[in-house]
């Protein structure tokens, strides 16, 4: 990765951009605080066939009500109008989630109750701390240092304690493996993938999972071709180990998502100029 590449610096909470030539800290050190995927191995028991489905139609219902796409392609959840009603729907059906013996599901039900859990998890913290500018100003995660709610543990399930954090690191990235799950974690930020308007399933998690890949590679919050080079979103710099270790392999990836005018556009060895990432809150307000 050559220190001189430039970066564009997005104001944390503030959805203001600047931009910046990068020094070697920038981008070297950044990546450094991302967390990696570390298996936590109480959660990697499963059903080895079907026994049952996990109804998540109370979260289809709020996300089909709260789910605003607007005209620039960024899905926006509308925080300020949800209900006291949908409210306590919501804490319900986390809890619903939480008494349910997951380890006794199979792979596919699983993926899509983790995902569910996630973004549902997420949408609960926002509005329980809502008006705020951004998810990283709630700062519930110990430590001095901390920054937003994603160490903060969250949920009792089967026992254990879980957190955003433990969710997606723990749970979703070494069990999976699969780099389209950043797609599908929705972080309540601009540029964040979109927060999907219908629950995951079962039965449309893969489908929805590459709609998503898709709909984020070819938005300019996931990737788009400048006067020499790329600029990407800050989740292929975070999240290197999954999408490629080089920008080789990361474009690479990108071109097995893009639609055909920017699969054009993606020579093999196009440079990877800029990172990008608007953490202003994904507020429909």
């Amino acid at each position: 990765m050559q220190c001189t590449r430039r970066v564009f610096l997005r104001g944390f909470g503030s959805g203001l951009s600047s931009l910046a030539v990068a020094s070697c800290s920038t981008t070297v050190i950044e990546p450094l605080f991302a967390p990696r995927a570390e298996l936590w191995d109480a959660w990697t028991g499963y059903a080895p066939r079907p026994t049952g489905t996990i109804d998540h139609r109370d979260w289809d219902r709020l996300l089909k009500a709260y789910v605003v796409s607007s005209a620039n392609g960024v899905n926006r959840f509308a925080y300020a109008r949800v209900s006291s009603a949908d409210r306590r729907a919501l804490d319900a059906y986390i809890a619903r989630l939480a008494g349910v013996p997951i380890l006794g599901h199979d792979r596919n039900e699983q993926l899509a109750y983790w995902i569910n859990l996630y973004n549902a998890l997420t949408v609960k913290v926002v509005l329980e701390h809502y008006p705020v500018r951004s998810i990283r100003d709630i700062d519930l995660s110990p430590g001095f240092l901390s920054d937003g709610p994603w160490e903060r543990k969250l949920v009792h399930i089967d026992g254990r304690t879980v957190g955003l954090n433990d969710i997606e690191h723990r749970i979703l990235r070494p069990i999976w493996r699969d780099p389209r799950i950043h797609y599908a974690v929705n972080c309540a930020a601009v540029g964040c993938p979109n927060l999907p308007p219908a629950a995951f399933t079962a039965a449309n998690a893969d489908g929805l999972m590459t709609r998503a890949a898709i709909d984020y590679v070819n938005h300019p919050c996931g990737a788009r071709v400048i006067e020499g080079g790329l600029v990407v979103s800050k989740i292929y710099l975070w999240y290197a180990e999954d999408f490629g270790a080089t920008p080789e392999e990361i474009v690479a990836h990108l071109r097995r998502y893009a639609r055909p005018e920017l699969a054009a556009r993606l020579r093999a060895d196009i440079p990877i100029v800029g990172y990008e990432y608007d953490w202003a809150l994904n507020d429909a307000r």
